[in-house]
C-alpha cells in the first residue's frame, strides 16, 4: 500500500511538472500567435506598399511614354519649323554688307542659275553662332528663312542635283536645316555610306532622317543608324573582303544578292516605289523591330512611311502604345 502511495505521489509530481510545462508552452504559443499576427500586419503593410509602388511605376511608365510622345512631337515640330530655312556655307566674311537679305536676293539667282518668279523674299537672314577670337578669320555659316517654301526647296534640290556652286572662286554649299538630334542621326547615317558602297548596296537618305537601302529591286527603311549598323553586321557575307581588289563597276553586278542569301532571307521588303515620310509615328518608333528580332530602343526620329502610288496601310493616330 505504501508503495502504491509512493507511485501515486511520483505520478502527481510528474503531473504537476507537466502542468507547469503546459503553462509555459501555452504562454509560448500565445507569444508565437502574437508574433504571427504582427508578421501578418507587416506583410499586409508591405503588400499595400508594393501595390502602391506598382501603381506608381505604372504611372511613371505612362508618363515616360507621354514624355516620349511629346518629345517626338516637339522634334517633329522643330524640324517642320525649319523647312523654310536654307544654310549657306562658304560666303566670305562681311561679304553680305549691312543688308543680308538684299545680298542674297541679288546673289542667289546669279550663282545658282535659278530664275525665281516671284523674286526671292525672306522672313529673316543672319549669320550663325557667336564671334569668337579663335575663329575670327573663319566665316560663319549663313542661314536664311525664305518666305515661300517652294523657293527653299528649289535651292535645296539645286544643291542636291548639281553640288556646290561657285561664286568669284568661292565654293558655296547649300543645305537644309534640321534640329540637332536629326542632324546627329543624319551624320551617323552618312558615316555608313562607305560601308554600303563596299557592300554594293544602293542607298538614299531621305528627310528628315530615313535611310533606304536597296538591293535587287527590294528595299528596307531604317530610322535608327544603330539598327542599320546591326543589320549590316548580319549581312556581313555581302561585304567585299578588304584584301580583294576593288571591282570594276562596269563588270560587277550591282544588284545581285549573294548566293548564300536568298531574297526571302535577306531582310529586305519589296516595295514598288520609295516614298518620302509624311508624318511622325510614335507607335512605329516604340514597336518596330528588325527582321532578326532585335527590338528597337526608343529613338525619337522614326517616321511613318506611306507610298504615294500604293497605299500600304492608313496612317494611325498618334496614340501612346501600351
Amino acid at each position: 500500500m505504501d508503495r502504491i502511495l509512493q507511485e501515486i505521489s511520483v505520478v502527481g509530481r510528474r503531473l504537476e511538472a507537466m502542468d507547469s510545462a503546459m503553462i509555459s508552452l501555452t504562454a509560448d504559443t500565445k507569444s508565437i500567435r502574437l508574433d504571427i499576427a504582427s508578421f501578418q500586419t507587416c506583410v499586409l503593410g508591405l503588400e499595400q506598399r508594393v501595390t502602391t509602388i506598382e501603381a506608381q511605376v505604372t504611372s511613371s511608365q505612362d508618363r515616360d511614354q507621354e514624355l516620349l510622345f511629346l518629345h517626338s512631337k516637339m522634334m517633329d515640330l522643330e524640324d517642320r519649323s525649319r523647312r523654310d530655312n536654307v544654310r549657306f556655307l562658304g560666303f566670305p566674311k562681311n561679304i553680305e554688307g549691312e543688308d543680308i537679305q538684299a545680298f542674297l536676293r541679288e546673289t542667289l539667282p546669279k550663282f545658282t542659275g535659278i530664275t525665281f518668279d516671284p523674286p526671292l523674299e525672306f522672313q529673316r537672314a543672319h549669320r550663325l553662332g557667336l564671334r569668337r577670337p579663335d575663329t575670327a578669320n573663319r566665316p560663319r555659316p549663313l542661314i536664311a528663312c525664305l518666305l515661300r517654301h517652294a523657293q527653299a526647296r528649289q535651292l535645296i534640290q539645286r544643291s542636291c542635283m548639281q553640288g556646290p556652286c561657285q561664286m568669284n572662286g568661292q565654293v558655296i554649299r547649300m543645305s537644309a536645316d534640321f534640329s540637332k538630334e536629326t542632324s546627329d542621326h543624319r551624320r551617323v547615317f552618312l558615316a555608313l555610306q562607305p560601308r554600303l558602297r563596299r557592300m554594293e548596296v544602293k542607298y538614299c537618305l531621305f528627310e528628315p532622317a530615313r535611310m533606304c537601302i536597296m538591293k535587287n529591286g527590294m528595299s528596307k527603311d531604317f530610322y535608327d543608324p544603330e539598327f542599320l549598323r546591326s543589320f549590316l553586321d548580319g549581312l556581313s557575307p555581302m561585304e567585299s573582303s578588304t584584301s580583294n581588289p576593288p571591282r570594276d563597276p562596269t563588270v560587277a553586278d550591282q544588284n545581285a544578292l549573294p548566293q548564300d542569301l536568298a531574297p526571302g532571307e535577306s531582310g529586305f521588303e519589296r516595295h514598288p516605289t520609295v516614298s518620302h515620310p509624311r508624318r511622325w509615328d510614335l507607335e512605329r518608333l516604340m514597336n518596330s523591330h528588325d527582321d532578326r528580332g532585335q527590338v528597337t530602343h526608343v529613338v525619337a526620329l522614326h517616321t511613318q512611311v506611306a507610298d504615294r502610288d500604293k497605299s500600304h496601310s492608313p496612317l494611325k493616330p498618334l496614340a501612346v502604345p501600351t
